[in-house]
């Protein structure tokens, strides 16, 4: 009967020992909160962790491209453009500082729309953003002040054959009388007549004060 007891006894100690060894926390768990620790490997970053950024020797930096423009900076490349020459000022300029015939305005009036397609055609039709046209009242005065800018480089030359052809028009040849009929006028137009060019801008000045008109002309852009 003793014997039956220590048994017991040393069963029921065993198993108290089974027990409380089971109770103990597993290797590599926290304690508190019952996830796994994570195991670093030797002289790295945790597994799973970021990895480490390739900089550069001597030490990256976030610094701006020094190619790229500064933001507000200028291109120096771009242009600047000229301010747009008002054309009827001008005309002011010159009736102001010249001798001049009185002209009459072809372009302004709608009424002498006609005029001015039979004086210069073709004229109309070319793309222009300004257009003044002045002729002289009295056909036996020798006067004409013809100023356009058109929209188009292209079409500074068709201007200046338009300018050209009224000329030549006025002046006429051996076999056909000018345009403008009386010798003296004829002299007057094939001797001072003027087509000048700048940029976009072309003006026919024909008159006594032609050759001034062309300084004047030449000035603006100066």
């Amino acid at each position: 009967m003793k014997k039956k007891i220590l048994a017991l006894t040393l069963a029921l100690a065993l198993s108290l020992s089974l027990a409380a060894c089971g109770g103990k926390d597993a290797p590599g768990q926290d304690a508190d909160s019952g996830v796994p620790e994570v195991n670093a490997p030797e002289g790295g970053a945790p597994e799973g962790g970021a990895p480490e950024d390739d900089a550069p020797e001597g030490g990256g930096t976030d610094a701006p491209d020094a190619s790229a423009p500064e933001k507000g900076g200028t291109d120096s490349t771009e242009t600047e453009t000229s301010e747009e020459i008002n054309l009827s000022a001008f005309y002011n300029t010159l009736r102001e500082g010249n001798i001049w015939p009185e002209l009459m305005d072809l372009t302004t009036d709608a009424n002498m729309k006609e005029l001015l397609d039979s004086y210069y055609p073709g004229l109309a039709e070319i793309a222009a953003k300004q257009r003044r046209v002045y002729i002289a009242a009295i056909s036996a005065a020798v006067g004409e002040i013809a100023l356009v800018e058109v929209e188009n480089a292209e079409d500074v030359q068709a201007v200046e054959d338009i300018f050209q052809a009224r000329i030549d028009y006025q002046v006429g040849d051996d076999a056909t009388p000018g345009g403008a009929w009386y010798p003296e006028t004829i002299e007057g137009w094939k001797t001072k007549s003027r087509i000048v060019s700048h940029g976009n801008y072309v003006m026919l000045a024909v008159g006594d004060a032609s050759a001034s008109a062309v300084e004047e002309f030449e000035a603006l852009f100066a």
